[in-house]
């Protein structure tokens, strides 16, 4: 052998290189690891920065790595031993401000952040040299995860920011674990939410399953589904796929899609089909206000992406039923400062005119119970008295067009086509304009409701202007027989102004003008001898046949204040009669105290022409006829009866008034554009001017 210094020295290098890595091997195989366990503790709790303890068995052993579903792990790599860390029994947990708000009530499973029966990793220690930290297999035993936020927003999955970038790289290759526990307790969201978890094997798109349970925002929440693997949550070009059936309450969501770069949640593309009991139901889920609406089911595409500014999503191509009437469209919301925007389209084709009761709390009480309103309409009234939820209208902006082409009612109702745009924005609603043809002719509205709860808690100010134009009379009354020869028109105005929280409330403050006219018109002869109470007439009209009367003028001209409806003047005037309206309409208390006073033109053969009371409540209207007045007339003809056989027939021969109507005048004041006050200011009528003064 070579004794030379160099030979000598060669030896020692390679004895160096073999014996060294043989010892170190010899130690790191039989070395307790449980001995490092305080170390790592604390170094983990330092990063975490939270408590953090190894409480089991923590050991080292080199093994071959498992065969994993959909992994390349095959050839030579199935041959190389892997490093395996061992640690069982691991806690993890809340950080330190929060632990101090647990209280004795806190659930078993939230009393720490995470725990872990058995955690197990492989290590490649080639890739170390190149400061990468690459687990081919992550394992988890039976995880149990508490994830807590606090109503003043601290929450417990929130971790320690680190200035600097570290220069090692982690590279997760695959993660498997039995199944699991993930429990969320949020008193921002007033949410109670458990969900079991577990691995599918051998399934190309899903690598999770889940089911849920608890409670969110009062509600029992109930589902189930799948997801993609936890692994492809760091594929930032493969969709993660999602499946996923849920229950909260009465509504029930079901999604079939994907996720592109689901760290980012850069896209969200998938199938979504809803369905509840009404559509107000989902702010609860969502914090979008929609209004209420009887049963409703929807299904169509939604796409969404969420960035640094906010969210953008789009539910586009839905269609879906609302009721019995159908709708389809697509709607666009935006995360937006300072409230997001709700933007859309949406079409009925053939609407349902009942379905529109929700809206304003005119829905049956067995629809109200259903859809869990606890307000329950009085059978007495018959204003709805629902209040309206202002608190939500300052949630969001809104910006939808909204047509039905055809409405179908029960009733005969000659309703063709309605067209609206809702905008709502910082807590005022407006329909501008609000449109029906109507009876061949239109009706159109201009609405505003002030929600924003500048008036008041829970109080909105109102103003409607409403114009009615060339309602063909026989159209509106289509099952009226007597009406059905007529081709009167009817035009109407009127202007209100109100402060409340639902229909009954705000028409029983409101002040304004209500004015409205037929004109150029026929009607039924035989109607209004029934109205006058010609009996004589009546019962020739029925012999001989009806006739048509020709409309000189009708016209009504209300005050409305303080919930009022006062008439200025009410009169029909037509060349076989006038009739006189006077006396007023109580909305506030629902009551009718009107009278009506026919006054017959030309010779009747038997007229008791008699006032007419129209009196009682909206739901059970009474009409009365003043029976002194007939008692009277009845009695002189009894008493001319004694001296005059023919004279006994006088006292119910009416000639009618001598005098005119004044339609002419009328006629002028209705089409004057009525004014409604300023909410909260009502309206006084002089007798000279017959115009409303503000006060």
């Amino acid at each position: 052998m070579n004794n030379s210094p160099i030979t000598k020295i060669a030896f020692a290098v390679v004895t160096s290189l073999i014996v060294i890595p043989l010892i170190a091997l010899v130690t790191i195989l039989n070395f307790d690891w449980n001995l490092a366990k305080p170390w790592l503790n604390a170094r983990t709790s330092e990063a975490l920065g939270r408590p953090f303890a190894i409480k089991g068995n923590l050991t080292l052993t080199w093994e071959k790595q498992p065969i994993v579903p959909n992994e390349q792990n095959t050839g030579w790599r199935s041959m190389i031993r892997w490093p395996y860390l061992i640690a069982q029994d691991i806690h993890i947990a809340h950080p330190s401000d929060m632990i101090s708000k647990l209280t004795a009530a806190t659930p078993l499973e939230s009393s720490e952040m995470a725990n872990i029966k058995e955690f197990t990793f492989s290590l490649n220690p080639l890739a170390l040299i190149e400061k990468k930290i690459v687990i081919p297999v992550l394992q988890l035993k039976s995880p149990v995860v508490s994830l807590l936020r606090n109503a003043d927003g601290k929450n417990n999955w929130t971790f320690k920011n680190f200035d600097k970038p570290s220069p090692w790289h982690l590279e997760l290759q695959s993660v498997i674990f039995t199944k699991g526990n993930v429990h969320l307790v949020d008193a921002i969201k007033h949410a109670d939410i458990t969900a079991d978890i577990d691995t599918i094997d051998a399934d190309p798109n899903y690598g999770v399953t889940w089911q849920l349970h608890g409670k969110f925002n009062g509600e029992t929440v109930t589902g189930y589904g799948k997801a993609g693997s936890v692994l492809s949550l760091q594929n930032q070009t493969t969709p993660y796929a999602l499946l996923a059936n849920l229950r909260v309450g009465q509504t029930v969501i079901s999604i079939d899609g994907s996720l592109t770069k689901p760290t980012d949640l850069a896209a969200l593309d998938m199938r979504l089909a809803l369905s509840g009991v009404s559509m107000g139901k989902l702010y609860a889920l969502t914090g979008i206000y929609l209004p209420e609406t009887p049963p409703f089911s929807t299904e169509g595409h939604l796409m969404g992406t969420i960035k640094s500014d906010g969210g953008h999503w789009i539910y586009e191509k839905f269609r879906g039923m609302v009721g019995s009437s159908d709708i389809h469209g697509s709607i666009d919301f935006q995360q937006k400062k300072p409230r997001p925007l709700l933007s859309g389209t949406v079409v009925s084709e053939s609407l349902t005119f009942s379905d529109l009761a929700p809206l304003i709390g005119a829905d049956s009480n067995v629809s109200k119970i259903r859809r869990g309103t606890p307000v329950v309409q009085p059978s007495n009234k018959i204003l709805p008295i629902e209040p309206f939820k202002t608190d939500r209208w300052t949630s969001i902006d809104a910006d939808v067009q909204f047509s039905a082409e055809n409405i179908l009612r029960k009733e005969a109702l000659p309703i063709k086509k309605l067209t609206t745009k809702i905008h709502l924005q910082d807590g005022v609603l407006s329909l501008l304009p609000l449109n029906f043809e109507l009876a061949g002719g239109s009706l159109s509205s201009n609405i505003a409701l002030d929600g924003s709860g500048r008036i008041g808690k829970n109080a909105i100010k109102a103003e409607i202007k409403m114009t009615a134009r060339h309602l063909a009379l026989k159209q509106l009354f289509p099952t009226l027989q007597p009406l059905q020869a007529s081709f009167g028109e009817i035009n109407g105005d009127a202007s209100l102004s109100a402060v409340g929280n639902s229909v009954a409330s705000l028409l029983g403050a409101s002040n304004g003008e209500i004015k409205a006219l037929i004109n150029q018109g026929t009607v039924s002869k035989l109607l209004l001898e029934e109205i006058g109470l010609n009996i004589g007439s009546v019962l020739i009209s029925n012999l001989v046949g009806d006739k048509q009367i020709k409309i000189n003028c009708i016209a009504a001209d209300f005050d409305v204040n303080n919930g009022l409806m006062q008439t200025n003047s009410f009169v029909i005037d037509t060349d076989a009669a006038i009739l006189d309206v006077s006396g007023n309409i109580n909305m506030a208390q629902e009551q009718l105290d009107l009278t009506i006073k026919p006054n017959s033109k030309g010779l009747r053969v038997i007229s008791l022409r008699a006032p007419l009371y129209v009196r009682g409540s909206f739901i059970q209207p009474r009409v009365s006829v003043d029976k002194g007045i007939m008692a009277m007339r009845a009695g002189g003809a009894i008493a001319l009866a004694v001296l005059a056989p023919v004279a006994a027939l006088l006292p119910l021969i009416s000639t009618g008034p001598q005098h005119s109507s004044e339609c002419a005048k009328l006629l002028a004041e209705a089409r004057v554009k009525p004014v409604a006050p300023p909410p909260g200011k009502t309206t006084k009528i002089t007798k000279k001017s017959k115009s409303p003064q503000v006060q």
